[in-house]
C-alpha cells in the first residue's frame, strides 16, 4: 500500500471522527441546538460513535486515527502499521501528518454546520469546548495524569484486542472510548487523542468565529504530551504483559 493511500485514509478517517465528535459537542453545548444541555453522557456516547464511523472509514490504512494509537504499535514493536505499510519513520510521519490535518479538516467542517448557533453563542468558552477539551479543575499534573491514564487504557486494551479493523473491531474500540469517556473523563474531557485536540484548537484559532476568545494555549500541550505518554506506556506493556503473564504461569 503506498503511504499517499495511507495518509488519505487518515485524513478521512479522522476527519470523520472529529466531525461527529465535535459536533456532538457543539449541539450539546451550543445556545438553541436541538440537543442543547444533552449532558456529558451524550456526549461521550456521540463520541464513540464518532470513533465507530471513523475506524470504518480509515480501515484500509489500520484506522490509527490518533497519533498515541500510532506512538503505541511503534513501541509495541509491530512490523506493520497495516497490511502491506510497514513501521519505519516515513510511514510513521504519514500517519501523523494525515490525522492532524484530518482533525483539522472535520473541526472546520463541524463549524459550518453550526455557523448560526456558534455566532448566536454568547458564552467564548462554550465555543472553545466545542473544539478542544479543557478541566474541570485546572492543575497541571494532575492534569496530565489523568490524560496519561486515560490514553494508556485506550492503546493497551486496543493492542489487547488485536486493533483490528474488521468484525467487532470497530464496535469494541467504539465501546471503549465510551467507557472512558464515562470512567475517565470527568477531570479532563478525555482529550486520549492528541490530534482530537491540537487540530480542532487550530481551527478555533484561524476560524472567523464569532465572539470565539482565546484558544487556551497554555493548557495545550497537556492533551498532546499526556496522551502521547499514555500512548507509549500502553504500547510498551502491552508487549511485555504477555511475557510476564507466561513467566508466571
Amino acid at each position: 500500500m503506498s503511504l499517499g493511500i495511507v495518509f488519505l485514509s487518515e485524513v478521512f478517517g479522522t476527519g470523520m471522527l472529529t466531525l461527529l465528535g465535535c459536533g456532538v459537542v457543539a449541539n450539546v453545548a451550543l445556545r438553541g441546538t436541538k440537543g442543547n444541555n444533552g449532558g456529558f453522557l451524550m456526549v461521550t456516547w456521540g463520541w464513540g460513535i464518532a470513533v465507530f464511523c471513523g475506524v470504518f472509514v480509515a480501515a484500509k490504512s489500520g484506522a490509527h486515527l490518533n497519533p498515541a494509537v500510532t506512538l503505541g504499535l511503534l513501541l509495541n514493536g509491530k512490523a506493520e502499521y497495516a497490511p502491506g505499510v510497514a513501521v519505519d519513520f516515513a510511514s510513521t510521519l504519514t500517519y501523523f501528518g494525515g490525522e492532524m490535518l484530518g482533525a483539522f479538516l472535520g473541526a472546520v467542517a463541524c463549524w459550518l454546520a453550526y455557523k448560526q448557533h456558534f455566532d448566536d453563542e454568547p458564552e467564548p468558552a462554550g465555543k472553545l469546548g466545542t473544539f478542544s477539551t479543557g478541566p474541570a479543575i485546572r492543575s497541571t499534573p494532575w492534569n496530565l495524569i489523568t490524560e496519561i491514564i486515560g490514553t494508556f487504557v485506550l492503546v493497551f486494551v486496543i493492542l489487547t484486542l488485536g486493533g483490528t479493523p474488521s468484525g467487532l473491531g470497530p464496535l469494541a474500540v467504539a465501546l471503549l472510548v465510551v467507557g472512558i469517556g464515562v470512567s475517565l473523563g470527568g477531570p479532563t474531557g478525555y482529550a486520549i487523542n492528541p490530534a482530537r485536540d491540537l487540530g480542532p484548537r487550530i481551527a478555533h484559532a484561524v476560524l472567523p468565529i464569532r465572539g470565539k476568545g482565546p484558544s487556551d494555549w497554555g493548557y495545550s500541550w497537556i492533551p498532546v504530551v499526556g496522551p502521547l505518554v499514555g500512548g507509549a506506556l500502553g504500547g510498551l506493556v502491552a508487549r511485555i504483559a504477555p511475557i510476564i503473564i507466561t513467566a508466571a504461569s
